[in-house]
């Protein structure tokens, strides 16, 4: 079947609360796509997805979904049971990532390092520090910074927001020791590595702002640190990818503490199996670095795209 005669459905938006990224991305490859010649439909997901893919019938979806349920094995799982070809990472990989206790678990087991901390009930880290500030305090299952706090050595008390009857970002939260230094991050897409960003905040951490807002951050490319430091994020980023059994396009997120000297100071944050693809996203930017243009990132993804990921 040619390209021109595809029928891609692109999934964005959906309920989570990274739900407006969603749809900027969604926008972003079904023009994309468009563009390259494929036949496309725009799907702002409902309860009812099964049902609205099973009447469309496209060839194949191209999965723009961020956070529950795109980018947690729910929606893999649907496409599995309709039999339709798929981008991005398949149910067990969506899944684990999305978890990142578990994800911790996995990548720690492979080798890739990971910051000191675990898991913790949000009634404990609202009661007192679960660890000697400063520490990372994030929801488990969650994106794009959303609900994480970072916690000063000066603050007395964990954050009140904790406490809130409304608190929309679930019961288990994870903590994790603050590292200082370099944000760093790098894509995978296929058997590819790309090259690494630093990230320079204007926020006091790369947060919901500083990655969606323009000019809330600027990206370095490449990072300003030394070779070995930089084939060394490159190498972790495969390990971390391949570790979740991850397909398509994924990407992992690092601190650096350059202070330690070597690689010693190098963490994993965490595994995005359904990274942004807005304008200011950072994959489209790294494959426009190895000379991909956006159309032609989109298009990989979309013979990519299979069952029994």
């Amino acid at each position: 079947m040619t390209s021109m005669a595809k029928h891609v459905a692109v999934l964005m938006g959906g309920w989570s609360s990274e739900r407006e990224v969603s749809l900027n991305s969604g926008a972003a490859c079904a023009a994309a796509l468009e563009g390259a010649g494929y036949r496309v439909t725009p799907v702002d997901v409902g309860r009812d997805v099964a049902e609205v893919l099973a009447r469309l019938k496209p060839d194949v979806v191209f999965n723009v979904l961020h956070g529950a349920p795109g980018e947690d094995g729910t929606i893999q799982g649907i496409l599995e049971i309709l039999r339709i070809p798929y981008s991005h990472s398949g149910v067990l990989a969506s899944a684990l990532a999305m978890d990142k206790a578990q994800a911790r678990i996995m990548l720690a087991a492979a080798g890739v390092p990971v910051a000191k901390g675990g898991i913790v009930s949000r009634a404990e880290a609202a009661k007192a520090h679960v660890m000697a500030p400063p520490y990372v305090l994030k929801p488990n299952a969650g994106g794009s910074s959303v609900g994480v706090f970072i916690v000063r050595e000066d603050q007395a008390h964990p954050p009140q927001e904790l406490t809130r009857e409304d608190w929309p970002h679930g019961e288990n939260l994870l903590v994790e020791e603050f590292i200082a230094g370099l944000e760093l991050t790098c894509a995978v897409m296929g058997d590819k590595v790309f090259d690494v960003i630093e990230i320079e905040s204007t926020q006091a951490f790369y947060d919901y702002e500083s990655k969606y807002a323009p000019g809330g951050s600027r990206h370095i490319l490449p990072a300003r640190i030394l070779p070995e430091i930089y084939q060394r994020v490159q190498m972790l980023s495969l390990m971390a990818h391949r570790a979740l059994g991850c397909r398509g396009v994924s990407r992992s997120d690092f601190r650096f503490d350059p202070s330690k000297g070597d690689a010693s100071g190098l963490v994993c944050l965490e595994v995005n199996t359904q990274p942004g693809m807005t304008q200011t996203s950072l994959v489209p930017e790294l494959a426009a670095h190895a000379g991909i243009s956006f159309g032609e990132l989109v298009t990989w993804m979309v013979e990519d795209a299979s069952l029994d990921r």
